[in-house]
């Protein structure tokens, strides 16, 4: 059985989550979007040992934490190749929405791609590409236990990641989504930012 942790963090409160299985100390972390020193504080004060770093998407709200963390744990960074190139838009956009600079950009250990696996046994993820809101964009998802970490592509209550930058793509948006609404409907939704939800609730919101 796994454990999640969800830590809202950052301006943006985005979601971090803290990943691992039950009596198991080997945790992944998606999303350390801000807070290091908070998100270090919760894998000590939980006893866990922190072996990998994945991020849904390059937005800075997202992974503006890795640094910090790579460098205390020295573990992999995550991260779709395609979404590489938004790197370089990191430090601009974190002074734009936040006003401080937070230094270079993480750099990938790993470029992740459809279908790959993260982790083994009851904690091995699928990725599954979901471009549209940025080209990089994937989700994390565990048959087994019926959990999906769906980043900023997918959020309760009907909402969707935005379209409106220049690398994004509202039709690759809509098929991401209703790729996901495709899994069983008792599926739990972990995104970006929010609550949680399922894939029930939300094709209330979107025709498939």
């Amino acid at each position: 059985m796994l454990n999640i942790i969800t830590l809202p963090v950052g301006q943006l409160k985005a979601n971090c989550y803290l990943v691992y299985e039950e009596n198991a100390s080997d945790c992944i972390i998606i999303d350390p979007g801000d807070e290091a020193d908070f998100i270090m504080q919760k894998i000590n004060d939980y006893g866990l040992t922190l072996v990998g770093i994945v991020a849904t998407h390059a937005h800075f709200d997202h992974i503006k934490g890795v640094i910090e963390l790579k460098w205390a744990f020295n573990i992999p960074f995550y991260l779709h190749a395609k979404d590489q190139a938004l790197l370089a838009h990191y430090r601009r956009s974190a002074m734009y929405f936040t006003n401080y600079d937070p230094g270079p950009p993480p750099i990938p250990d790993v470029y992740l791609k459809d279908k790959d696996t993260i982790g083994q046994g009851v904690s091995e993820f699928k990725v599954i590409q979901t471009p549209g809101h940025t080209p990089g964009s994937i989700c994390l998802y565990n048959k087994k236990e019926g959990i999906i970490f769906t980043g900023d592509t997918l959020f309760a209550g009907g909402g969707v990641g935005r379209t409106d930058h220049s690398y994004s793509n509202p039709l690759n948006l809509g098929k991401s989504i209703q790729k996901i609404l495709t899994l069983p409907d008792n599926t739990i939704i972990l995104s970006g930012h929010g609550e949680a939800t399922t894939v029930l609730n939300e094709k209330e919101y979107h025709l498939i």
